[in-house]
């Protein structure tokens, strides 16, 4: 295996959570559910949102999987486990007492009197008619889940026999667009689930369609970036992978494939789960290509991005629902969420999470404590900016 950092790696994942925000966002003034919803609607928001939603939570499981090929190193399976169970499952049981109840609280506010009446009535039923709920931890869920279903197979990955089986794999990416064979096991899964479970859920007991793309996603990171000359011919073949994403999104725009029906939605279909494959390997093959390097700001975001998952979306929901109801418009209103979202992020992070061990952990970080001298976001631009302004005032 590849033992040297794989920056981009770091950079695909931040760029993803981060997106994730921006998607939650939009999904305030979109046609689609969201526990805040802004009284008019962008209806064009769904197109670009659509599109978004097909590769992004793959491409973030397929990252995972390589994640947690890099995390499993030399451990053993009792380390591995504990471990994982530190970074995924603590903070989702964490977030499902603490983070998620505001939430729904927010959404049926009118249901109860308050926040902590609200808590004596939590287990009563499931989301959306009940009160329980894990909304956007869905994610922590469906990885924990699937890193465990992965054990069994350490063994396998650490044998003979898994050098020749990615010996082979390698072979077949040595072909020019041989990794659009890879798409087959994906498109196999959904034809065979979609029928049954069409529709994302993330209440993982009505949303086998969907685990199951997730968890072949996170098979292809496992094994496709930790070996290097797959990558390589990831990166060789990006064009290839950006035409084809281009040609399949095109075919998508055909009307009648739209009609939720028939052989004209599966076609839709099948087409997505292609261009979600293809846009994955393009992201991979141009991040690696242009962003596998070292920054001041790449280790302490990477570091701050999963905290920031976890309290993005409450926060969100708390502003959304204090600033929708004022008079400004769509952009007005858009801008002030994310500033006052970011800010107010940034804060718990620098003042309550980072500080302490308890929540370092709790928060899906190593105890450890952070080092001092790491540059914070507010101080790299706070010095970016105070180095332009010394330019500008030499200048006049």
């Amino acid at each position: 295996m590849n033992r040297e950092r794989q920056m981009y790696v770091d950079w695909i994942r931040i760029f993803l959570i981060f997106s994730v925000f921006i998607f939650h966002v939009g999904m305030v003034f979109n046609e689609w559910y969201f526990p805040v919803k802004n009284e008019v609607q962008l209806s064009g928001l769904a197109p670009v949102m659509s599109f978004l939603h097909i590769w992004r939570m793959p491409l973030l499981f397929l990252v995972s999987g390589a994640g947690t090929r890099f995390a499993l190193g030399f451990r053993n399976i009792s380390e591995f486990v504990r471990e994982r169970s530190l970074r995924l499952m603590l903070p989702f049981l964490f977030g499902l007492f603490l983070l998620v109840p505001v939430q729904v609280y927010l959404e049926k506010a009118d249901q109860y009197p308050s926040l902590f009446n609200f808590y004596t009535h939590m287990f009563e039923g499931f989301f959306p008619e009940g009160n329980f709920s894990w909304h956007h931890l869905w994610y922590l869920l469906y990885l924990y889940l699937i890193v465990m279903l992965f054990i069994p197979f350490i063994a396998f990955f650490r044998s003979k026999g898994y050098s020749v089986f990615e010996g082979i794999i390698e072979k077949i990416t040595q072909l020019r667009g041989g990794m659009i064979l890879f798409v087959i096991p994906v498109l196999a899964s959904q034809i065979w689930l979609r029928p049954y479970f069409p529709e994302e859920t993330h209440a993982l007991a009505d949303d086998w369609a969907y685990f199951c793309l997730y968890l072949l996603y996170f098979v292809a990171g496992f094994i496709f970036l930790g070996n290097a000359n797959i990558v390589k011919h990831i990166v060789r073949d990006r064009c290839i992978w950006l035409s084809l994403t281009v040609i399949t999104l095109v075919m998508m725009q055909i009307p009648f494939l739209k009609e939720r029906t028939g052989i004209e939605w599966l076609t839709w279909t099948h087409l997505s789960i292609v261009m979600g494959w293809a846009m994955s390997l393009t992201v991979l093959g141009y991040f690696k290509q242009y962003f596998n390097k070292d920054h001041l700001l790449r280790k302490p975001l990477n570091r701050a991005i999963y905290p920031f998952y976890l309290i993005h979306q409450p926060v969100l929901v708390v502003m959304a629902y204090l600033i929708i109801p004022t008079g400004y418009s769509i952009a007005v209103k858009a801008l002030l969420i994310i500033g006052s979202c970011l800010m107010i992020i940034w804060f718990i992070y620098q003042f309550i999470i980072k500080p302490f061990a308890f929540t370092r952990i709790i928060f899906g970080l190593k105890k450890q404590a952070i080092p001092q001298e790491e540059i914070s976001v507010i101080q790299y631009f706070t010095g970016y900016f105070q180095k332009w302004s010394q330019k500008i005032t030499r200048v006049f």
